[in-house]
């Protein structure tokens, strides 16, 4: 599945959120959550999980305990909970469709890509510890929801995007905080970012930068009402032709 529209300038650099867009771990904070939570007799459906990917984990939690508000659990004990399964199943998270190959042709090609992901710093090592050759990819150019020498704010807000690109990639995209210059707004233009959640649309489109939508098809069931909308929608990275987009075509390999 696909729509909207091809940019009309071709990418010259490339970032990746990870949960649920490289790896197929958004299930696995599904079972741990439901676990948390099913001990008071309760669970989490999909209209609330939306609202809490891609966002950091606390602002997530916080969000979704809003909707028990008479089970007596801290956030912090939720967290506690939900990040002892979590711990054990990291292990076994596997990589999503057609990401080793997108991955891997990138890299080959040099074209300049990172990774801009709420994920905690520790959760990061430990998602993708056993797909190491896949991130070796990146070099190290990846910035987590927690790295404190940043300072930014979570998505929907913008910040992970642009400092991403600033910071690892050196594209002159200027500031969260600033208005940008027309040279700036056409460097943003001129990188692409995946997703599959509805706040990480938001924060690549907020950042200027054109955004490919890879949503879980429950998502899809819950609707997408904010305001920024993707340039593309896809039904997996499988479906993801490059030149279309001014980057190399698979079949010159």
């Amino acid at each position: 599945m696909s729509e909207s529209l091809i940019p009309t300038k071709a990418i010259e650099y490339v970032l990746f959120d990870m949960d649920g867009l490289m790896i197929d771990s958004e299930k696995i904070y599904t079972i741990a959550t439901n676990e948390a939570l099913g001990k008071y007799g309760k669970i989490m459906t999909w209209d609330m999980k939306a609202e809490c990917m891609g966002k950091p984990e606390r602002e997530a939690g916080v969000h979704t305990l809003s909707f028990f508000p008479g089970i007596p659990l801290s956030v912090d004990e939720f967290l506690r909970e939900r990040n002892r399964v979590q711990d054990t199943l990291w292990p076994t998270v596997p990589l999503m469709p057609g990401i080793r190959k997108l991955i891997f042709h990138l890299r080959k090609h040099n074209i300049p890509m990172a990774v801009a992901t709420s994920s905690r710093r520790r959760n990061f090592e430990m998602k993708t510890a056993h797909h190491r050759e896949l991130f070796e990819c990146f070099e190290g150019r990846v910035i987590c929801g927690d790295d404190q020498q940043y300072t930014m704010k979570g998505k929907p807000s913008p910040d992970i995007f642009l400092l991403t690109a600033a910071t690892f990639l050196e594209k002159d995209v200027g500031t969260p905080d600033e208005v940008p210059t027309e040279k700036q707004i056409e460097e943003r233009r001129r990188g692409l970012v995946f997703e599959d959640a509805i706040s990480g649309v938001q924060a690549g489109k907020r950042a200027g930068m054109t955004v490919v939508w890879v949503p879980d098809p429950n998502l899809l069931k819950v609707g997408y009402n904010a305001e920024e909308k993707p340039d593309r929608i896809f039904g997996s990275l499988e479906d993801f032709v490059p030149e279309e987009w001014g980057l190399p075509p698979f079949n010159d390999e």
